[in-house]
């Protein structure tokens, strides 16, 4: 006989697990599969999120950028150091307890929410059933009269660079370097590319960043991205445009990478190769013959606004479907889901996902680029406000970057907000609640900001998108 839940979760990362204690919440018995395991081998909820992506790639950068501004920043405010070192092992130990504390938090949190937790492979059957096999390979039957599925994804992989694990490796692989790279190659500048290039580049690799794209980041407002070259450049990244990998060859602890670009075939010899060029959906196994559950041409499972999959009670969210591969969007697609099961309210505004880059300084956004404003036809202004005339970020050094605001001529409304410098990441915040109430430069203009603070920047922004800046002359 099958047990039996409101809700079954397959997937326990960011978008699954908050789908689960949500749901849970909702006075729904809920089950929640999870198959990843830690590098000891043992079994772990979080997903690539806790384990291998978002969390502790944070902790090396920060680890990485203290070090940094202890050797390049800190004596202008004063403060001198010599003989200042770093260790690679306290910081991946630092790292490891990060991840074990997030880890641990969300099985401490099913706990208190009431939901099953279940280790190992879930795969969905017709009829809302779900096969699970325990990682001891022992399977039962779940019934449910929902299933959510959140399986997640995984690197992308270059057919012509595969990887060893060793030389040429993934963004996970990245994460677990125990000795810092003389000369290390990325393949792809896109955000994951980036800042592990970033962590490693700080600590003294000679970074060489291999992107197949003419243009650099051209996901993103091509004012920040020409700004953000700029600092990358001034870092020590050498970034080649329009080179598209064509192989590489391990020769014993190094490896032999052959590229082409505008000039004609090019190479380089490396000691690790990353290769960071994006992420694909991980469905491998989820899917029984006859669900009816559809994947689009790019293995992404088809959903509709509110992702649900066309087959009554299968829901998917996060990585596994279509949009941009953030937590935050994952996170908040599994509460969508969560509450909607429990007959409630809820939907996800998909123009006010925001972005970041964690890399130094950082790139935040929300809403449209000018590229894409300028497209539709619409008329619009722009506001952009500088922080090297922010007082905050005098005070703290940290003056590179700007914040740009873009609103419509016509009715005032904000269209987009892009940042780059100190805490954007933090920062964007503020832009993406504005955005969801559907505010006005004006709106922003007349709302009073602590001073000084940072966020000042993003108020003198929307003044200046009238000519109306006070602490920076509008040209």
């Amino acid at each position: 006989m099958s047990e039996s839940f409101d809700v079954v979760v397959i997937g326990g990362g960011p978008a699954g697990y908050p789908a689960a204690i949500r749901a849970a919440q909702n006075k729904l018995t809920v089950a929640c599969i999870d198959e990843w395991k830690n590098r000891e081998g043992l079994p772990v909820f979080g997903g690539t999120c806790l384990n291998v992506g978002c969390i502790p790639s944070k902790a090396l950068l920060e680890s990485s950028e203290l070090y940094h501004r202890l050797r390049e920043e800190f004596a202008v405010h004063g403060i001198r150091t010599t003989g200042a070192s770093f260790d690679v092992a306290q910081m991946q130990k630092r790292k490891g307890g990060i991840i074990k504390a997030s880890t641990q938090g969300i099985l401490a949190l099913f706990k208190a929410s009431g939901v099953t937790p279940l280790q190992g492979h879930g795969k969905l059957l017709p009829g809302r059933r779900v096969e699970f096999t325990a990682h001891d390979g022992t399977r039962r039957e779940l019934a449910a009269k929902h299933v959510v599925l959140a399986s997640g994804s995984l690197p992308a992989e270059l057919r012509s660079v595969p990887f060893d694990g060793k030389t040429i490796i993934d963004s996970c692989g990245a994460l677990d370097l125990d000795a810092v790279p003389k000369r290390l190659g990325v393949i792809g500048a896109g955000v994951i590319g980036l800042e592990l290039g970033s962590v490693w580049r700080r600590l003294g690799s000679e970074l060489t960043v291999l992107e197949a794209l003419p243009e650099f980041l051209p996901i993103v407002d091509q004012q920040v991205a020409k700004e953000a070259q700029r600092q990358f450049k001034k870092q020590g990244f050498d970034i080649r445009l329009g080179a598209k990998v064509t192989g590489a060859k391990i020769q014993g602890d190094a490896v032999s990478v052959t590229y082409s670009d505008a000039r004609g075939e090019q190479s380089l010899t490396l000691d690790k190769l990353i290769v960071a060029i994006g992420r694909r959906p991980f469905t491998r196994d989820l899917l029984s013959a006859g669900t009816g559950v559809e994947l689009d041409e790019r293995g992404f499972i088809k959903v509709d606004h509110e992702c649900r999959t066309g087959v009554e009670g299968i829901w998917a969210v996060g990585d596994c479907v279509r949009g941009p591969m953030l937590a935050h969007k994952g996170k908040e697609e599994g509460v969508m889901v969560a509450d909607l099961i429990a007959g409630r309210f809820a939907e996800v505004n998909y123009k006010t996902v925001p972005s970041v880059i964690y890399t130094a300084p950082e790139i935040a956004w929300v809403g449209l680029t000018e590229e894409q404003v300028k497209a539709s036809g619409r008329a619009y202004k722009v506001g952009v406000f500088p922080f090297l005339a922010s007082g905050r970020a005098r005070a703290m050094e940290q003056t590179q970057g700007f914040v740009k605001l873009i609103a419509a001529q016509d009715d005032d409304e904000i269209l987009g907000v892009h940042i780059i410098g100190p805490l954007a990441g933090e920062l964007i915040a503020e832009a993406v609640l504005a955005m969801e109430y559907s505010a006005s430069s004006e709106d922003l203009q007349r709302t009073m900001h602590a001073h000084p603070t940072l966020a000042e920047a993003l108020h003198e922004a929307a003044l200046a998108a009238d000519k109306r800046a006070i602490d920076f002359v509008n040209r």
